[in-house]
């Protein structure tokens, strides 16, 4: 028998070949059915399992595809590229029965996954009564996938919804940050969208990454690389009723949510990712970004695509310590993990430290994490001229006698005080590394600042407090990330 590193070695589509064998009637996976939404512009599979030697045949937008089912029971079959359709059309799979899918359109196919802020739903987000009264948007489509850790690779993803158009009916339960990711999408490229919700609140990211993403960053080699046949990990749990102790996946182990609820969903074809999570990986600093590095890089990797879009959202200020000083700074090295992150190409970083809640870990306001989201898209992967994505991101910084001169890149048309107010949260250290609290002052697209404390600055940093709600920001109304020049 396989280990399970060298099942993962071998590919998803090899561990999905071993699975459902000899089913007696064609079957198609979960993310396959109606009202999906299909991605445009690309080859996309349509897969499932049937008797072994079968024969099986897919139609679609006056395409049909034929195949035979293997040893295995499992076929598969790729529909050509096909153009942007909000017309519901029937996809037809027929082998010894007939499966019929109703009103599946073309547009964007997005994968929403993380943890509470990201399956956070509109019912419990800002304004829900309004935005679900005017929830109705057809061309919007979601699929929730269910809770499925795992020892093993899985074939199948678990679906208790499968596609739902949104309506006032059904987009109380969407993802918020996703379905107003979309929305925003939607109006701006007047086409279909599609969403994956496989997120699960208070996961870390270790058990979303593949194991192919853990080999491929080096720092994460003798901390998970090497020990990739322990996991996922066991833990027991001990029945309420009766008092008996089995043994089940620790769902916040290595691979356990890949293998049940990221595997399963491969291949069906997606325009990118968007990505709410770190909460639950708080205080590893710089770690985190090698942990990133890895999970995009495993996604990448599944669907074949290097250049996989991957947007993502910087976490908001909120009151981790309560009155525990000492890991005040803790959710800052996050901030600066999640900004290190946009060195990897074909990402963005959706910034929130003024529409967070100090004293709640889940902020309500998901309509402007949305639109932020929205806004790298439809600069970065849908050409759209003129969008400003980002507020100002860090570049560098030189000394000027007492003064400290720091550059932006993201300035949009100017820096702006977002509130009219003097600049705050700002700070400068000499050599000894004491940061002193310091005065901002925008000078064109710099910043410069100084210090009565400090004579002779070497390191900057802004917003560097886990409750700093700074006011810097763009012209655009984009806020500024938080960052520290002396932080590794």
């Amino acid at each position: 028998m396989f280990s399970r590193i060298m099942l993962s070695r071998l590919g998803v589509a090899a561990a999905l070949g071993v699975a459902l064998q000899s089913q007696a009637d064609v079957k198609l996976p979960a993310i396959i059915g109606s009202h999906m939404v299909l991605q445009r512009g690309v080859e996309c599979p349509i897969w499932g399992w049937a008797d072994a030697g079968e024969k099986v045949s897919v139609s679609f937008a006056g395409q049909r595809h034929s195949t035979t089912a293997n040893k295995a029971g499992k076929w598969s079959v790729k529909l050509k590229a096909l153009k942007a359709s909000a017309k519901g059309r029937v996809l037809t799979v027929k082998g010894k029965n007939t499966l019929k899918l109703e009103n599946v359109v073309v547009g964007e196919v997005w994968l929403c996954s993380g943890q509470s802020n990201m399956e956070w739903s509109v019912t419990r987000s800002a304004n829900p009564q309004e935005e679900i009264k005017n929830g109705n948007h057809p061309r919007i489509r979601h699929i929730k996938i269910g809770r499925q850790p795992s020892f093993e690779v899985q074939a199948d993803a678990l679906s208790n919804t499968g596609w739902q158009q949104a309506s006032s009916a059904t987009v109380g339960n969407f993802t918020a940050v996703g379905y107003y990711f979309a929305r925003h999408l939607m109006n701006a490229l007047d086409v279909p969208i599609g969403l994956i919700g496989s997120n699960w609140g208070g996961t870390r990211i270790e058990p979303w990454t593949p194991p192919v993403g853990f080999q491929s960053v080096p720092a994460l080699k003798a901390s998970i690389t090497d020990k990739l046949d322990n996991f996922p990990a066991k833990r027991r749990v001990k029945d309420r009723k009766t008092g008996k102790v089995r043994e089940t996946v620790n769902h916040q182990s290595p691979l356990a949510l890949y293998n049940g609820m990221i595997a399963p969903l491969v291949p069906y074809a997606i325009k990118g990712a968007l990505w709410y999570q770190g909460e639950s990986n708080n205080g590893e600093g710089m770690l985190y970004h090698e942990k990133m590095k890895a999970l995009i890089a495993g996604w990448r990797k599944l669907w074949s695509n290097p250049n996989l879009p991957f947007y993502f959202v910087q976490l908001a200020p909120f009151t981790y310590t309560r009155g525990n000083n000492s890991r005040e700074f803790q959710l800052p090295g996050i901030w600066q993990a999640q900004l290190a992150t946009l060195s990897v190409p074909n990402t963005g970083m959706a910034v929130t430290t003024d529409i967070g809640h100090l004293k709640d870990i889940h902020p309500k306001n998901k309509q402007d994490v949305g639109k932020r989201l929205a806004l790298w898209a439809l600069a970065k992967d849908y050409g759209k001229k003129g969008v400003v994505y980002s507020g100002p991101l860090y570049q560098s910084h030189k000394a000027d006698g007492s003064n400290l001169v720091v550059n932006f890149s993201e300035t949009g048309s100017g820096l702006k005080s977002l509130d009219g107010k003097a600049l705050t949260h700002w700070e400068i250290a000499g050599a000894d590394g004491e940061f002193k609290r310091a005065v901002a002052k925008i000078k064109g697209n710099t910043v410069v600042v100084a210090s009565d404390a400090v004579a002779n600055p070497k390191e900057v940093r802004f917003g560097w407090h886990e409750t700093a709600e700074p006011n810097f920001g763009n012209k655009e109304g984009l806020p500024s990330s938080p960052f520290n020049t002396a932080f590794r």
